[in-house]
């Protein structure tokens, strides 16, 4: 009951993500009808509000989950991603300037791939042939999808290819760094918590992404006429990109990085139901074979959990009740410590028995780790 209550809320969560994510995709895009062309700088305001609401939280700790215990033991771990985190947002971003939006669509799916290998070599998850079905299912939606989007012209004007060999390159890179992101994410829920990641997302993302913009984007910021429309836009991306930080942990918590993933897929979907008001998309019945197609991935993805072997030693340890003498009689044994498993990472620590973007590519967006 409790797995069934688990896997219930973890597609629930899931969805609720792949809607926020549509509404970055929908703000942005008006944003970019609007003139406002400026990717790093839109999403500074997202880590800001994580600074502001998680960092603060850190900072009222004492011990070693505070602010300064997690400073002074890992800050520069933390640091790294993200360093990984603005750039794969930046990277996405820029590619639409010099590929086709279909491309985009296609290519950032390299996350999925990239969260399941690095989850396989550093989490030491194992797949069953149902979790790799289960992604079949999920990238056969999502080139439905692209197949209904070719059909009807959604994406007609939308995107040229200048350089499409380069954006290309843009995307998957982006791609990688979203899994390398995703799989850290992770790996710092289940061995210390979720406020920890975001706080120390928020801070250091705040300073790298405030740098990036001001070295780089000051002549488009300066640029932009910050009317009440276009700070409306703004305030809409931020709100729903912090709710996507925000959940996505808690989502990982119930099921893993590879499992959130395939849910994100179904924000296209979403986006092309917004995009029948905003952008007067054409409906095409390939949308709901698509949508269709994910959820059922997902849901086959999300019946076995994928297994671990520190799992299997941890099955083979005899309690200490069963330890017997050879005169039948129990032998004493001193009761061992427990400790809890931690995933083998760069945070230096054990692997864990893990128990149980995307955005829309019509409209330049960002999506989280």
């Amino acid at each position: 009951m409790k797995c069934t209550r688990n896997l219930v809320l973890a597609l629930a969560l899931g969805q609720l993500i792949a809607v926020f994510l549509a509404g970055t995709a929908v703000t942005s895009g008006l944003l970019t009808d609007r003139g406002v062309a400026i990717p790093t700088a839109q999403s500074f305001l997202n880590y800001v509000l994580l600074c502001v609401v998680y960092t603060s939280i850190l900072a009222c700790r004492s011990g070693e989950s505070s602010l300064l215990g997690i400073l002074k033991e890992r800050w520069w771990k933390y640091m790294l991603i993200g360093f990984v985190d603005v750039e794969a947002n930046y990277l996405i971003v820029k590619a639409y300037h010099y590929t086709t939006v279909t491309s985009v669509q296609l290519l950032d799916c390299f996350t999925i791939p990239t969260v399941l290998a690095l989850s396989w070599l550093f989490l030491k998850v194992r797949y069953r042939w149902t979790h790799i079905g289960g992604v079949i299912f999920c990238l056969a939606g999502i080139g439905t999808l692209v197949l209904a989007d070719v059909l009807s012209k959604n994406n007609a004007g939308s995107g040229t290819a200048e350089n499409q060999l380069l954006g290309d390159a843009l995307v998957i890179s982006g791609a990688l760094l979203y899994g390398v992101s995703n799989v850290a994410e992770e790996a710092v829920v289940r061995n210390f918590d979720r406020v920890e990641f975001l706080g120390m997302l928020g801070m250091f993302g705040s300073i790298i992404n405030g740098v990036q913009f001001v070295l780089f984007e000051r002549r488009e910021v300066s640029d932009v006429d910050f009317n009440l429309n276009t700070v409306l836009l703004l305030l809409g991306f931020a709100v729903c990109l912090f709710a996507v930080y925000s959940i996505f942990p808690i989502a990982i918590q119930l099921s893993s990085a590879a499992a959130v993933n395939l849910s994100l897929l179904s924000a296209d979907f979403y986006a092309v139901l917004l995009g029948l008001f905003l952008f007067k998309y054409k409906f095409h019945i390939l949308y709901f074979f698509s949508i269709a197609l994910i959820i059922v991935g997902i849901i086959l993805y999300n019946l076995k959990p994928p297994e671990s072997q520190i799992e299997q030693i941890y099955d083979k340890i005899p309690e200490s009740g069963d330890l017997q003498s050879s005169n039948g009689t129990e032998t004493p044994t001193r009761e061992p410590e427990v400790e809890t498993p931690k995933l083998g990472t760069c945070f230096d620590i054990e692997p864990v028995v893990i128990e149980n973007k995307r955005t829309d590519a019509r409209t330049p967006s960002c999506r989280t780790s």
